[in-house]
C-alpha cells in the first residue's frame, strides 16, 4: 500500500486484525517555522488555522474512521476510555474497546507506546516521558486494557535517544529504587550526570508486567531533526502525533 502524502511512519510490529498504528513526522502540513511543516499539537503557539488544516490532512490521508481522540496531556498516569466522547481528556494515555474509535498521544521527545490485544478488539495508547513511565502509565493503561498481559502486544515509537538523553542522579536513583535491574537503562557521562536509555525503561516495564512482544523503532527524535519534531533540540518546535486505531 502506497504511503500518504503526509509523512506516516507505520508501526513496526506484528499488529493484530484490524488494527492499524504509526507515528507522524513534520512533513506534508502547513505549519511554518519550528513547527514546521505538520504539527498536531494545539498547546504549543501555532496557528489554529494550521493545526486544525493538519489534523484534517491527516483523517484524510489515513482514511481515519473518526476523529482521534485528542488528550490534554500533563505527564501524569491518568488513563482515559474513548466511549465515544469529544471533549479534551487531562490524561496522558487512553483505550478504547469498540472498532471505530482512534486514539492519539503528541510527543517530541516522549516515549509513544502503542498497545493493543492479540485478538485485535482492545487498543491502547500512552504517552511516556520519564515522569509517567516511573508513575506508572503503562502498567495503568495496561490494566485498563483489561486482559492478561501476555495476551497483549506493544511498539514503543519515535522517542529521544540514549545518546541525547540526559538526566540527574536523582532521576536514575528514582528508577533503581522502584527497581534495581533499571540501573543497566543509565550510563554515566563526562558531566557527572546520566544518559538514560528511555525505550530501554518502558521495555523492562512492560516485561515485568508479562508482555511477551515488545517492538522498539528506535529512531531518536532529538538526532532527527529533518523528521522529528524534539522540544529538547528546540523548545519552540512542533508535535508528531502517534496514532492506533481499529477498522470500523
Amino acid at each position: 500500500m502506497a504511503l500518504p502524502a503526509i509523512g506516516w511512519w507505520p508501526a513496526g510490529f506484528d499488529a493484530p486484525p484490524g488494527v492499524r498504528a504509526g507515528t507522524t513526522t513534520r512533513d506534508g502540513g502547513v505549519s511554518v517555522g519550528a513547527r514546521g511543516t505538520f504539527n498536531l499539537a494545539a498547546h504549543v503557539g501555532d496557528d489554529p488555522a494550521a493545526v486544525a488544516t493538519n489534523r484534517a490532512r491527516l483523517r484524510a490521508a489515513l482514511a481515519l474512521p473518526d476523529e482521534p481522540l485528542w488528550l490534554s496531556q500533563v505527564h501524569g498516569t491518568t488513563v482515559v476510555v474513548h466511549d465515544g466522547r469529544r471533549d479534551l481528556p487531562v490524561a496522558d494515555a487512553a483505550v478504547a474497546f469498540e472498532p471505530g474509535r482512534v486514539l492519539a498521544v503528541l510527543t517530541a521527545d516522549c516515549l509513544p507506546v502503542v498497545l493493543a490485544s492479540c485478538d485485535g478488539r482492545r487498543i491502547g495508547i500512552a504517552h511516556a516521558g520519564w515522569r509517567g513511565l516511573l508513575g506508572g502509565v503503562l502498567e495503568r493503561t495496561v490494566l485498563a486494557l483489561g486482559v492478561p498481559a501476555v495476551e497483549l502486544v506493544a511498539w514503543l515509537g519515535p522517542a529521544i535517544g540514549t545518546n541525547a538523553f540526559e538526566v540527574g542522579a536523582q532521576v536514575r536513583d528514582a528508577f533503581i529504587a522502584a527497581a534495581a535491574v533499571d540501573a543497566a537503562c543509565f550510563a554515566p557521562n563526562a558531566r557527572g550526570r546520566w544518559q538514560a536509555d528511555l525505550a530501554g525503561l518502558a521495555q523492562a516495564r512492560l516485561a515485568r508486567l508479562g508482555l511477551p512482544a515488545v517492538a522498539v523503532d528506535g529512531r531518536c527524535t532529538f538526532e532527527s531533526a529533518g523528521r522529528f519534531y524534539s522540544h529538547r533540540r528546540d523548545p519552540e518546535s512542533g508535535r508528531q502525533a502517534t496514532l492506533v486505531w481499529r477498522l470500523a
